[in-house]
């Protein structure tokens, strides 16, 4: 029986008891009432000298007696339920007890079998957990070895040009991204290598314009110019009228970066805020990763990349190249020089990255 059913069961009891002792009380009450009712009619009896008188108070003192001797039975038989009661809620109490502690055994032991079950679940999820970590760095290593490889067949003469897909995107139209496009142009246009350079540009650029890019061009460098954070790049809604454009996190930028078949080598975020989302982008997306650590000036974030590219352009390395951009910054006296941040993965150095060789094949 369970220690509801014996609690509901003792309650039952206790209320039993008390109310044989309610009446119990009451009976006896009414007994001494009745037998002060006797006293009183015998000794009214023997004091009145009239025989019908005397013989009437006599008969009131024997009834009186009589109900007396009823309540008095009354009470007795109410005090033996009351009795009986309190026996048997003792035994609940006890019963009650018993149950208490058995159910209280029985969580603890159900309670224990759940924390094993967790323990053994957890260990289940933190063995998962490294299966799953051990199976990332291994896919890691291996985009690794693919950005690698891609590095040394470009250093190497053969008939394909550096592609550079250019996305700029001012849906309010509140940033310079048509002068960056023409001044990032222009620095190819007249370095020394510009026949190795081949640009994809995508003004007002969309998600699906970053994703054909990524498709049908297959780059090695992909440029955003626009707005941005910590946590995300802002492209343009396809429509009309002026927009606040569509936000695209960081996650997502890098799924779609590495959902293709060729990564690219080199991505440039050149919007405010966006040097951590260039550094995870180098944790096993892009081998090198560029994006600032601050929100950075128009002019500043525009000089910057038509110098790194020229640089680029001229068969500098990545690294001698985002040098190159930031002194010349320093040189104009932009206050932001500072701010443009170079990432590359582990194992790799992007001051022996070169992106376009100092010779090419005359069919390219």
């Amino acid at each position: 029986m369970s220690s509801s059913t014996i609690r509901s069961q003792l309650e039952r009891k206790r209320a039993q008891k008390a109310d044989a002792e309610k009446k119990a009380s009451a009976a006896r009450t009414k007994e001494n009432a009745k037998r002060a009712d006797a006293t009183k009619a015998r000794a009214a009896a023997s004091k009145t000298s009239n025989d019908s008188t005397r013989k009437s108070r006599s008969r009131d003192a024997d009834r009186y007696e009589q109900d007396a001797n009823t309540a008095g039975k009354d009470a007795a038989a109410w005090q033996t339920k009351a009795s009986k009661y309190l026996v048997e809620e003792v035994a609940l109490q006890k019963q009650l007890s018993t149950a208490e502690r058995s159910e209280q055994k029985a969580s603890e032991r159900k309670r224990e079998q759940t924390d094993t079950a967790l323990e053994r679940q957890r260990a289940q999820q933190v063995t998962a957990a490294r299966a799953e970590t051990g199976r990332l760095r291994d896919e890691t290593a291996m985009r690794f070895d693919v950005h690698e490889r891609a590095i040394a067949e470009l250093r190497q003469p053969k008939k394909e040009r550096l592609r550079i897909l250019v996305l700029t995107s001012s849906g309010r139209d509140d940033l310079r991204v048509g002068r960056e496009q023409k001044q990032i142009q222009d620095a190819v246009r007249f370095a020394s290598g510009r026949d190795q350079v081949r640009l994809d540009v995508r003004p007002a650029a969309t998600g699906e314009d970053l994703l054909n890019g990524l498709t049908q061009g297959t780059p090695h460098v992909v440029h955003f110019s626009g707005h941005g954070n910590e946590d995300v790049i802002v492209f343009e809604e396809d429509v009309d009228a002026h927009n606040d454009g569509r936000a695209m996190s960081g996650r997502l930028l890098g799924r779609a970066l590495q959902a293709v078949d060729e990564t690219p080598l080199l991505v440039v975020l050149n919007a405010c805020k966006t040097a951590e989302q260039a550094r995870r982008l180098t944790e096993g997306i892009a081998a090198f990763a560029i994006g600032h650590s601050d929100s950075i000036g128009d002019s500043d974030a525009i000089n910057y990349a038509a110098r790194f590219y020229a640089s680029i352009a001229d068969g500098q390395s990545i690294g001698a190249s985002h040098d190159l951009a930031k002194t010349a910054l320093e040189m104009m006296g932009l206050p932001d020089h500072d701010l443009p941040q170079l990432y590359a993965a582990v194992g790799y150095n992007p001051y022996e990255a070169r992106l376009v060789l100092s010779e090419l094949p005359s069919d390219s």
